[in-house]
């Protein structure tokens, strides 16, 4: 059993809306310093050893992602025990 960690974000040219909202929502509650923000998605996928990396890169692309607008990374992390 492994756990992967997929992270998506919006593509740098595409406009994030909500991190700016983020953005002005901090400055309002006096945290200042702050210029930008991008939000993002996080998935947590516990998977079996038969689940290889090219089946995992093709679910990121086809399933988690809308890879015209977002960009993704794909991890393997251990799992500890």
């Amino acid at each position: 059993m492994a756990r992967v960690v997929v992270d998506v974000m919006p593509k740098t040219e595409i406009l994030d809306p909500q991190g700016q909202a983020i953005v002005g929502a901090l400055a309002r509650l006096g945290f200042g310093g702050i210029s930008d923000v991008r939000q993002g998605k996080r998935f947590e996928l516990e998977v079996t050893d038969a689940v290889d990396d090219v089946a995992l890169e093709k679910i990121a692309a086809d399933v988690l992602a809308n890879t015209v607008i977002e960009d993704y990374t794909v991890t393997r992390v251990q799992v500890q025990s």
